[in-house]
C-alpha cells in the first residue's frame, strides 16, 4: 500500500472511528440540571473531545494495523 493511500485510509478510518466514539460519556445540559436561559438543553455540558480525539486516534490505529497487514498480504 502506497503511503499516499495508507494516509487516506488511515483518515478515513480515524472520521469513521470519531463519530462512532463521540456520543460516548456524554451527558446533556437537560440530564445535568437546570439550563440556563438561550442555552439548548441537548448541549453536552462536557464534551471531553481531547480525550475523545486520544481514543480515536488508538482505535484507529489499531484497525488501520489490520487492514494494512491484510492489504499487505493479499498483495503478495
Amino acid at each position: 500500500m502506497s503511503i499516499p493511500l495508507s494516509i487516506a485510509v488511515f483518515i478515513t478510518i480515524w472520521w469513521t472511528v470519531l463519530f462512532a466514539v463521540l456520543p460516548f460519556g456524554v451527558r446533556s445540559q437537560h440530564e445535568e440540571g437546570p439550563v440556563e436561559a438561550g442555552h439548548d438543553p441537548g448541549a453536552p455540558v462536557s464534551p471531553m473531545l481531547l480525550k475523545k480525539a486520544l481514543w480515536t486516534t488508538l482505535i484507529a490505529a489499531i484497525i488501520f494495523a489490520g487492514v494494512y497487514t491484510y492489504a499487505e498480504r493479499m498483495a503478495g
